[in-house]
């Protein structure tokens, strides 16, 4: 017999099935509480709310373990890419090599954007934020592609694999545009040869008449930043892809509305604040030893970011990732970065100090992320780009998940707390 829940309103029970996942995970499914009671239930930030079935990521913060598509992030670390990795996301299966071969060479191929595009560009102000940019190039890529954004699902489903490697591919010529632009730098023109990551630094580093050297070391470390940040689960840029793809809207316009709620602080801000906070420490001429006490002993604007995440209770599996990446890319670029130098000193003291281990404050992914993207000469207005880019695969899936299967456009209810109903005044009355 299927399990059960009990839910009592003024002494009448009420059940109601049990949903088991994969991983043994439980909820109970209240779909029809409104109509059985006229209830609803209340989940301020959907902290204790499934809002979907998804056969893509899982989390489990207790144990520190994150899985795409059953894979070990561990595992894909090592053996993987980030091109490699992402097919898997999207499609759920790992590639052969001839799928391989023919999703990198779709991506690696459709760099380049549209003439008519660079005029955008230069409509937009010197000052405007990265991701500001980047939201409306995505949005607008749906334009020049208007078979693969027709916001009829049948369609958009059937030119997928296409709208899904212009994404990933474009992502990152908008992005370096981006910069390019903030800085009054040239635009540079991708190079189809380069693999994805050393493409995407030659559009955003090279010079006219030199070219970014490529460098092993750092493709790899960037490989990893966007492969460990290609799908969290349901956070609050993915959740925003599901709900605005419910209404049917296109792979373009649900990506566009990902990189906006990305941008919030709060959300794809973390690494930019660790940078932040160790300018400060360095400003203060800190090694970091006097930020930590006052931190310990409850100064609250000495907020110690990077440190712990709100999923995992356990060690950050994507920050053990990184760890050591981190260390590889400084020996190997020898950066001079007091920054650097007050990262790795907080990084000494939070490992053999009892007060972060019996909080379970070690250091987050955004915490090494942060300080490779930095020692890379990436600049901190671009770290949530960055995070957008890596992100791009999981969108595409949760929008291919949502559009192939039966879920109804998300509308979420309220408890409304206005005023109860008024009579009007005229204004000449008042």
């Amino acid at each position: 017999m299927s399990e059960t829940a009990k839910i009592i309103i003024a002494d009448q029970p009420y059940e109601f099935p049990v949903i088991t996942g994969t991983e043994n995970e439980k909820a109970i499914d209240t779909a029809r509480l409104r109509d059985l009671t006229g209830y609803v239930t209340y989940d301020d930030g959907y902290g204790n709310t499934a809002s979907c079935e998804s056969a893509i990521t899982f989390i489990d913060g207790e144990q520190g373990t994150l899985r795409y598509r059953g894979y070990d992030i561990q595992d894909l670390a090592v053996h993987s890419n980030f091109i490699e990795s992402a097919y898997l996301v999207v499609y759920g299966e790992l590639p052969t090599i001839s799928q391989l071969q023919n999703f990198r060479h779709l991506i690696l191929r459709n760099a380049a954007i549209h003439q008519g595009m660079f005029s955008f560009f230069e409509a937009f102000p010197n000052n405007s934020h990265p991701m500001a940019i980047l939201s409306a190039m995505v949005n607008s890529l749906g334009c020049y592609y208007p078979e693969m954004a027709s916001n009829n699902r049948e369609q958009d489903l059937e030119h997928l694999d296409s709208a899904a490697t212009i994404l990933l591919s474009k992502v990152r010529t908008l992005a370096a545009m981006s910069y390019r632009m903030k800085y009054g730098l040239p635009f540079i023109h991708p190079k189809p040869e380069l693999p994805y990551c050393s493409n995407f630094l030659h559009m955003m580093f090279s010079e006219p008449y030199a070219d970014y050297k490529f460098n092993p070391v750092v493709d790899r470390a960037l490989n990893l930043i966007l492969l460990l940040h290609a799908d969290h689960e349901q956070n609050c840029s993915t959740s925003t892809v599901r709900m605005v793809a419910s209404g049917g809207a296109n792979l373009f316009a649900s990506a566009s509305a990902g990189v906006c709620a990305l941008w919030g602080p709060a959300h794809g801000g973390a690494n930019m604040a660790v940078i932040h906070m160790l300018a400060q420490i360095h400003q203060d001429s800190d090694d970091g030893s006097r930020f930590v006490a006052a931190a310990k002993s409850g100064d609250k604007s000495k907020r110690l970011m990077g440190f712990g995440h709100r999923v995992y209770k356990n060690y950050d599996p994507r920050a053990k990732i990184l760890r050591k990446t981190c260390a590889d890319v400084l020996n190997t670029l020898g950066v001079n970065d007091p920054l650097l130098d007050i990262a790795l000193k907080l990084e000494e003291i939070a490992t053999h100090d009892e007060y972060f281990h019996a909080r379970r404050l070690y250091p987050n992914v955004d915490f090494y992320s942060g300080i490779i993207m930095r020692a890379i000469g990436i600049p901190v207005d671009m770290f949530t780009v960055m995070f957008a880019i890596g992100r791009m695969p999981g969108w595409i899936a949760h929008w291919r998940e949502l559009a192939t299967g039966n879920s109804p456009i998300h509308r979420p209810r309220q408890i409304y707390t206005g005023s109860p109903r008024r009579e009007f005044t005229p204004i000449d009355q008042r």
